[in-house]
């Protein structure tokens, strides 16, 4: 670094991406993060909502992650809240599937039926 500027830019982009991952008002997606859903690939999930999540600017939503939900046979597994609504658990998720996730449900309000828990029993 060579100059408070660039300091600031860094720190900057810090805040941003904590931002995702701070507690507010809005949808909360909290993805399965214990020993079983990272064997089975949830790490690749949370990053890609992150990542989605930043692209299409979506202020009102918050990332965060969780332990064990139970069912290891469906990890990796990603509950999503929305205010006013009955949570919606996705099962078998994968970083593509997150992309329709967030298009159809997290910006347009329209769950991914097939990817839910209730079609995958």
């Amino acid at each position: 670094m060579k100059s408070l500027e660039e300091l600031e830019e860094v720190r900057q982009k810090a805040l941003d991406s904590v931002k995702l991952r701070k507690s507010r008002a809005g949808t909360r997606i909290v993805v399965g993060m214990a020993t079983c859903g990272i064997a089975a690939g949830a790490r690749p999930v949370l990053l890609s909502f992150l990542d989605e999540i930043k692209k299409r600017n979506l202020g009102d939503v918050i990332v965060s992650q969780t332990g064990c939900m139970g069912t290891c046979r469906l990890e990796p597994m990603v509950e999503v809240y929305r205010p006013g609504e009955e949570k919606v658990t996705y099962v078998n998720m994968t970083a593509d599937k997150v992309k329709r996730v967030v298009a159809e449900h997290i910006a347009n309000g329209h769950p991914v039926m097939e990817y839910t828990i209730g079609s995958a029993e």
